[in-house]
């Protein structure tokens, strides 16, 4: 038995999302036919208005107002010789919570990750390398403690090599394969005033 087309078109776009298998799609979609319609409105007009309402800041990549800076590159009292490189968003907030850092972000939108067909060119890499043009002293490469990001640190660490600029990385503290999304404020405020210099 096959589900009518509008609920099984549903249930093919939900089955795309990250984490969500065939049969959790199904039930969310089940879910979302049990709900009231402005609920489901509501749910709607949110991802229409993330859609038109928010991009990426067109200088750190995090998320920004369409056509704008986001909020931490936008404050001027941010120490502009810093730039702190991560993954994803989620892990702009991870730091930010921990009070440790008060320098800029840059988020590459995802690791090294070859067999996954994730290169340099799919990340946001170049656009890291020209900010490196203005006052910047140090970066700090802040990934996830994973095969993945220990790869990307170093291809970074060597790709950034230049006098005068400091490559460094958090100090540990912060567990093997452990997500800097999920890791405690105190922790990662520590690693981050700890972090080490990288060199090849």
């Amino acid at each position: 038995m096959s589900y009518p087309p509008a609920l099984q078109a549903v249930v093919d776009e939900l089955g795309r999302f990250p984490g969500v298998g065939p049969k959790s799609a199904q039930r969310i979609a089940f879910w979302l036919m049990r709900q009231p319609n402005e609920d489901v409105g509501r749910l709607a007009n949110a991802l229409e208005d993330m859609k038109t309402k928010l991009s990426f800041c067109e200088r750190c990549c995090n998320i920004a107002e369409t056509g704008g800076l986001c909020g931490i590159c936008a404050d001027e009292r941010r120490d502009q010789t810093m730039i702190c490189v991560v993954e994803n968003p989620p892990d702009v907030v991870a730091v930010e919570r921990s009070g440790a850092f008060r320098g800029t972000y840059h988020v590459l939108h995802g690791v090294l990750n070859p067999l996954e067909g994730v290169t340099p060119d799919r990340l946001r890499i170049q656009e890291l390398v020209r900010r490196l043009n203005g006052p910047v002293k140090e970066v700090i490469l802040c990934f996830n403690s994973n095969v993945e990001g220990d790869a990307t640190a170093m291809y970074l660490s060597r790709l950034l090599a230049a006098p005068g600029l400091v490559v460094s990385q958090p100090a540990s503290g912060l567990p093997v394969g452990g997500d800097l999304e999920f890791a405690d404020d105190l922790t990662l405020g520590r690693a981050i005033d700890g972090r080490r210099v990288l060199a090849d």
